[in-house]
């Protein structure tokens, strides 16, 4: 191991603790993980589901480790993504992967506040936006002690809304927005986008196998987008018990390099 890496993951490991890790996503590229920064399905699904394109200028909100534009670097998409997160952990872990890969895409990982993204990043600067946000709203069910899994897990630092109202702020007209989010929040998704002037074009529900309830959902919005909305048909996580055929082309190249089990 190359010394400038041996004293990156020290550094990292005197921030983070001793958890500090990296995890392979595929095609040789690797990013740093922790306890409290790490990464699931769900994730991975999202960054699929956004479908960048070669000239989409990104943000990912709350990007946590920075799973999603590394993701996205790995496949060479996206002229230039940003990724805010509120954690200085997050940011480190993120910034530590960029200068391990030196990705193809323009990648920069800012620390920031969802609530006020405009202080690191441009008003109407963007084509799209990612968000995995907190999928329990504050007060719904116990609290971790960790102050990272309060973030990451329930909306005490941001809730539904200001990730939508700080998109709408980010994205150019005609930009997007996707989200994932759990279903029972579907309705709050389409209220507070129609409320910043944000369409719902794109719907898929995510089960664990056919006949499930999903446990998933996948939206994509339009800013200024006209009305009607294309309703996907449900991905499956597994058939007869195993990997179905569309998750394991989704998560290609991961699957080669890193871990064969689903993250819930």
């Amino acid at each position: 191991m190359a010394q400038s890496v041996v004293k990156t993951e020290e550094l990292l490991k005197a921030l983070c603790g001793e958890n500090v890790s990296p995890q392979p996503i595929g095609n040789g590229f690797e990013i740093y993980v922790s306890k409290n920064h790490t990464f699931g399905t769900d994730a991975v699904l999202l960054s699929h589901f956004a479908a960048p394109k070669k000239n989409d200028k990104a943000v990912d909100l709350g990007t946590g480790c920075g799973i999603i534009p590394f993701l996205w670097a790995r496949d060479g998409l996206t002229s230039y993504t940003a990724g805010l997160e509120i954690s200085p952990e997050g940011v480190a872990l993120a910034n530590a992967s960029l200068e391990k890969n030196a990705p193809k895409s323009t990648l920069e990982f800012f620390e920031g506040d969802i609530k006020n993204p405009f202080v690191k990043l441009k008003k109407g600067a963007y084509t799209l936006v990612t968000c995995n946000p907190p999928y329990k709203a504050a007060g719904a069910g116990i609290l971790s002690d960790s102050v990272a899994d309060k973030f990451a897990r329930h909306e005490t630092a941001c809730d539904l809304a200001d990730v939508i109202k700080a998109a709408a702020g980010l994205l150019q007209f005609g930009g997007r927005l996707v989200i994932c989010q759990r279903p029972e929040r579907l309705g709050e998704i389409f209220s507070q986008m129609t409320a910043h002037k944000i369409e719902p074009k794109k719907l898929r529900l995510v089960c664990r196998s056919e006949g499930d309830e999903p446990w998933l959902v996948l939206v994509e919005g339009r800013l200024g987008g006209g009305k009607g909305i294309r309703i996907m048909p449900n991905l499956n996580l597994y058939k007869d018990g195993k990997l179905s055929d569309e998750l394991l082309k989704i998560e290609g190249p991961y699957l080669q390099g890193a871990k064969t089990e689903v993250k819930r």
